[in-house]
């Protein structure tokens, strides 16, 4: 299976400068999550009928697709940006 996020891939170049920035200053970057083509499914199908998402709604996704409420919060906010360049 497709395991994306479901987004174009980053410029192959990235603005590495942050990161090297925080490595140096002994923080390390969380990695890039890499959503199952299930999981891309389901959170496209819940865009599709609302566009935001409650507290208690994120909770309840998060559990189902087992990722944590901060990866459904950031994955609906770039999901509506996407949605603001294709318009």
């Amino acid at each position: 299976a497709d395991e994306s996020s479901g987004y174009e891939s980053e410029s192959a170049g990235g603005d590495r400068s942050a990161a090297v920035a925080d490595a140096t200053r002994g923080r390390q970057r969380r990695a890039r999550t890499a959503f199952t083509s299930e999981q891309v499914c389901r959170l496209e199908k819940t865009f599709q009928r609302q566009k935001y998402l409650g507290g208690s709604e994120r909770r309840k996704l998060a559990d189902a697709l087992q990722l944590s409420e901060v990866q459904i919060k950031t994955w609906f906010q770039n999901r509506r940006m996407k949605l603001k360049r294709q318009i």
